[in-house]
């Protein structure tokens, strides 16, 4: 095969191809190694010089290689969460997902590019400069997992690690036209991703089908006793195989499908509509339901989210690691340090937080919120009574211009609508393509109870056949 013949195997076939002697392990790993030298989408920070000397014996995934988000420490790496703050810091040590994807043969490819410590919807925050879209260059990939998300989609890596807070891995899914998948909160470890919301932070994988998604997932999920949130994953992650959903209940919300005053693009209702029509053909029931304190969940975030980030960014200091700057004394150190070592979003949302924590404001606002969280997980277990899963557009529109939105964080934030809610109840929730708006992709979203990541998966693969969307499209748009 040539390297481009070999990029365009699915990570499943190239595992299959590597087990079967047809493809090296070493081969696959030189041609995507290449590919992210040569990428000019700005995807990566870091790219390995050479292949790893050797894989596990009997390795599941065959040494097929991961992209992983600047997010997660990998030691001796370039781990600096797309913020200037850690620009140059390698960790002492590997992230425990980073570390069971390796064990499992999934070789470190790459770091790539994020929104700093993954507060973005576009991938604009990076303190390294905004990530392009493959699709068109002139336009966001979404974020804060945009380079993960744009690897993938530009053929630069077969699969890659994203990390979703409110809704990082699934909206940039839907912008690039691959598969994001957000499990379980708890089922996977977050010991060694840099935090930014811990009672909200997940890491998932992007794909180019949903097959590779349950491929990666399944040997990420795990109890890990350095992660006190950490609840692993009853049983075993299947791969899908089915190709109807005859039986399956689908729930549209009314309050994020466009139903109501949400601001949904027409293109991506369109398509959304004509997935629902497929997914009736294939068998499947559609209703609309309710979750009627869904339009608060994004308020709610925007307390919760910073609040935890507030506490979280304490850290960096220019004291322990990362940037120090000198200005005469101890306080003036830290304040210049982080005062040029942060960007403006992530002292917004430091500022944000501080205040909604601070003396007689906290029950008023991060008390609220916490209520508020309370009642959206209530309404999707009322929901998940009637229904199997709950759909929706995953993003309101499709990839957006550079700079369009940078100068209204409100409207930046409204890209989360339809996502925020999912990951305020800590249930899992997947993205998949499902046409073209305008010819750019569109998202399908797919959320269940806890823990229905297989049933969340079988049925996402049926969509997914039934729709035939080509997920090698955007490199006919990326030179």
């Amino acid at each position: 095969m040539s390297a481009t013949d070999v990029t365009l195997l699915s990570a499943a076939a190239a595992a299959g191809a590597i087990e079967r002697g047809e493809l090296g392990a070493a081969e696959l790993f030189e041609a995507y190694r290449a590919a992210a030298v040569a990428d000019e989408l700005n995807a990566y920070l870091w790219v390995a010089e050479d292949a790893p000397a050797s894989l596990p014996a009997d390795a599941p995934l065959a040494g097929v290689p991961l992209a992983v988000k600047d997010l997660f420490c990998t030691e001796g790496v370039p781990s600096q969460a797309g913020s200037k703050i850690l620009e140059g810091y390698r960790p002492p040590y590997t992230a425990s997902v980073v570390a069971k994807l390796a064990a499992a043969g999934a070789p470190l490819l790459g770091k790539t590019n994020q929104d700093e410590f993954a507060m973005g919807s576009s991938n604009e925050n990076s303190a390294y400069g905004p990530v392009l879209n493959p699709w068109d260059r002139t336009r966001v990939p979404g974020g804060s997992s945009g380079g993960s998300a744009a690897a993938v989609a530009a053929g630069t890596a077969p699969w890659a690690l994203g990390t979703d807070t409110g809704g990082s891995i699934r909206q940039p899914a839907a912008l690039c036209g691959i598969v994001g998948l957000k499990p379980t909160y708890g089922t996977v470890s977050r010991y060694g991703m840099i935090a930014f919301a811990s009672s909200l932070d997940q890491a998932g994988p992007l794909t180019r089908d949903v097959t590779d998604a349950a491929l990666l997932l399944r040997h990420m999920v795990g109890q890990d006793p350095r992660d006190s949130t950490s609840i692993g994953f009853p049983g075993e992650i299947a791969l899908p195989r089915g190709d109807s959903l005859a039986g399956i209940r689908l729930g549209v919300p009314e309050e994020l499908s466009g139903q109501g005053d949400v601001g949904i693009d027409a293109g991506v209702l369109d398509a959304f509509n004509a997935t629902l029509k497929l997914a009736e053909s294939l068998g499947a029931s559609i209703h609309t339901c309710h979750l009627p304190h869904a339009p608060h969940a994004l308020s709610a975030y925007y307390v919760l989210a910073p609040a935890e980030a507030s506490s979280n960014l304490a850290r960096y200091d220019g004291v322990r690691y990362g940037l120090r700057v000198e200005n005469g004394g101890l306080l003036g150190m830290y304040t210049k340090t982080r005062s040029q070592g942060f960007g403006p979003e992530v002292k917004r949302r430091i500022m944000l937080g501080t205040y909604s924590l601070s003396s007689g404001y906290y029950d008023a606002y991060y008390g609220r919120a916490q209520r508020v969280r309370t009642k959206i997980a209530d309404d999707f277990r009322t929901a998940f009574d009637a229904f199997d899963f709950v759909v929706t557009p995953t993003s309101p529109s499709v990839a957006f211009e550079l700079g369009a939105k940078t100068a209204d964080p409100l409207s930046m934030y409204l890209n989360d609508y339809c996502t925020v809610p999912m990951s305020l109840a800590g249930i899992p929730a997947i993205s998949i393509p499902n046409g073209l708006s305008e010819g750019l992709p569109t998202g399908f979203q797919l959320a269940g109870p806890a823990f229905s990541e297989n049933r969340i998966l079988e049925a996402a693969y049926a969509l997914e056949q039934a729709i035939g969307f080509e997920a090698t499209g955007a490199r006919i748009h990326t030179p």
